[in-house]
């Protein structure tokens, strides 16, 4: 074993007291890092999934009708208030041909083209507002897994099949094959037999998303072979948004990423992550003071069997080795014994806080990654903590480090 290892250990056992608190204090500051990071991760992650869990990452749609002035204001006296036009459901132009380019668009995962608007669901004397989209079931799978969400029924749409959420179907008192009647504004009317039920958490969307085949919806909404917007999943979630200024400037469609309709969304998330930033640093601030503070009285209790090594002919390397390898067991041990702590208080938290429905409010977040950085950084403070220390033993003058010793 080293002669470094040996005077290392001998000096962490002969302070046992001190071995064991500052032990404790690296292990405790290193669970609550591990804690709060795991916990922030997982809420995040399960927050992120619940909100792309019903919507597609990026949404390309028509751009929007806008006013043209067609009179001269300097010829001509007008009105000093211009109204914005109406706007009205309108197809993407040559959606058809446009699609495969959108598809192998870099980033991009899969296309789903959509016809929706607004409609009404009547059976018997209840009526109730929807949004009812027409979709390919096979494309929209890939965007929005509203399959693995159903409560009754399954996703199939064909023919005048639907499918409509869980809010709605309470709403109507139907269930699984029973037929409802869905009209639109402009009088057209289909009676739909529902094919199946769906929960998507949400529940306005229950209340309000009606799925049927994209023909029929082209026939009810008025869109001949046509779209009202192209729904994308990209892989990345957080650059969806160069993704679809890129589209947007290809194209010359709208087209919006999730993170701009969920600004505050991400802005709450990056505030927690600058708290949580800010508590690694306070936090790996207080473990280096602490390490730093036992082994300088280390050095001060230890000068006579500093000065007898020192005499003995050890040389400063393997003095300053003896109290960085303290720094670094200090650091290591403490480490893995509040990796351990943090782990089962995660998993505690994420059984004891569940949803309104018994359903986890989000999955632990602990993975190797976060362990072995948490490690690698709680090493080197340990290291930079034991350096000063370290320094001072080994500028000691054997004379008289043994006659004050």
């Amino acid at each position: 074993m080293p002669f470094a290892l040996i005077v290392a250990l001998r000096f962490l056992r002969e302070g046992r007291m001190q071995t064991v608190l500052i032990l404790g204090g690296v292990a405790i500051g290193v669970a609550v890092v591990v804690f709060i990071t795991g916990l922030v991760q997982g809420l995040q992650a399960s927050l992120i999934e619940r909100t792309l869990g019903s919507q597609a990452h990026i949404v390309i749609r028509p751009p929007e009708e806008r006013t043209q002035p067609v009179l001269d204001r300097a010829a001509s006296d007008v009105a000093a208030r211009v109204e914005a036009r109406p706007q009205r459901l309108r197809s993407i132009d040559q959606w058809e041909s446009l699609l495969p380019a959108v598809v192998s668009a870099p980033g991009v995962v899969a296309a789903s083209p959509m016809a929706t608007g607004a409609a009404f669901a009547q059976r018997g004397t209840a009526s109730k507002a929807i949004a009812l989209r027409g979709v390919d079931p096979d494309r929209y799978r890939r965007i929005v897994r509203v399959h693995e969400d159903m409560v009754a029924g399954e996703f199939r749409l064909s023919g005048t099949d639907g499918v409509v959420g869980v809010e709605l179907a309470r709403d109507l008192g139907v269930v699984v094959g029973d037929r409802i009647r869905v009209g639109t504004p402009e009088g057209r009317e289909e009676v739909i037999t529902i094919a199946g039920i769906f929960d998507l958490g949400n529940k306005d969307l229950n209340q309000r998303w009606v799925f049927v085949t994209l023909k029929l919806a082209q026939t009810l909404l008025d869109l001949p072979g046509g779209v009202s917007t192209i729904e994308l999943t990209v892989r990345d979630i957080f650059g969806a948004e160069p993704v679809a200024a890129r589209i947007e400037r290809e194209t010359g469609l709208l087209a919006e990423s999730w993170m701009k309709t969920n600004a505050q969304l991400l802005v709450a998330m990056r505030n927690q992550d600058i708290s949580t930033t800010t508590v690694r640093v306070f936090v790996t601030l207080v473990v280096a003071l602490g390490i730093a503070s036992v082994l300088v009285v280390w050095v001060v209790q230890k000068q006579k069997e500093i000065g007898i090594l020192r005499a003995m002919g050890a040389s400063r390397l393997r003095i300053m080795a003896v109290f960085l390898l303290q720094g670094s067991m200090l650091s290591l041990g403490g480490s893995m014994a509040g990796t351990v702590v943090a782990v089962v208080l995660v998993r505690i938290f994420a059984r004891v806080f569940v949803n309104a429905d018994g359903t986890p409010m989000f999955v632990p977040d602990v993975g190797w990654t976060l362990v072995l950085t948490t490690w690698a950084i709680a090493l080197l403070t340990g290291i930079l903590a034991a350096s000063l220390p370290a320094r001072r033993a080994a500028q000691l003058d054997p004379v008289i480090a043994i006659r004050l010793g």
